[in-house]
């Protein structure tokens, strides 16, 4: 389990605790070091690294031409990268990849929420979380890249979890409609993921 001072000093605020355990439990690593390299649908086997110069020599060698994922989050390198020149923040420190792979877990969770609609039924609402999830590990929801997707292209979800607990405690999902700026476009949705049920997919 995800420890609960790193969850608070380090996780996107928009994001309770039982949420950010439950992604890293889903999609992450427990190494900080861990790189995954894929090709297409080919999973390319590479070297564990033992130090953190030798995890930035594996990402900077595969980076261009393959999809790296990156830390306990498992964060898309490619979007820290500049080419191979070494990212700040740095993707391999715990608390930085924890900062960045939950902050664009939290866009496609507004992305994912925004499809369902405002009006949402507590039986589907699960879905929205495990759609999230899938749409983490493959980079796409509904014909959409996510992680290129723009934040202001949807409307805005402030997403939540009021329950204090382990993920293991929660049982549903309520919405609530969440006021508007007169001048923005579309609706707002207020989500409380607090009480998923069933393992994210």
């Amino acid at each position: 389990m995800i420890d609960a001072a790193l969850i608070e000093n380090c996780a996107d605020q928009s994001l309770k605790p039982a949420i950010v355990e439950r992604f890293v439990e889903a999609v992450g690593s427990a190494d900080p070091l861990s790189v995954t390299v894929r090709s297409g649908d080919r999973l390319i086997l590479v070297p564990k690294a033992r130090a953190r110069v030798e995890a930035m020599e594996i990402i900077r060698r595969h980076v261009v031409n393959s999809v790296v994922r990156v830390g306990i989050t498992q964060y898309p390198a490619s979007f820290a990268f500049n080419g191979t020149i070494d990212p700040e923040p740095d993707i391999l420190d715990t608390c930085d990849n924890l900062r960045m792979g939950t902050t664009m877990f939290a866009k496609i969770l507004r992305i994912v929420a925004k499809w369902y609609g405002s009006s949402l039924d507590k039986d589907v609402l699960p879905e929205v979380f495990e759609d999230a999830v899938h749409a983490w590990k493959t980079g796409e929801f509904e014909g959409a890249k996510v992680f290129r997707a723009q934040v202001d292209a949807y409307a805005e979800t402030a997403v939540d979890d009021a329950v204090e607990g382990t993920p293991d405690e929660a049982h549903g999902l309520q919405t609530e409609p969440v006021a508007t700026d007169e001048n923005s476009v579309g609706s707002e949705i207020r989500i409380d993921l607090s009480r998923i049920n069933g393992p994210a997919r």
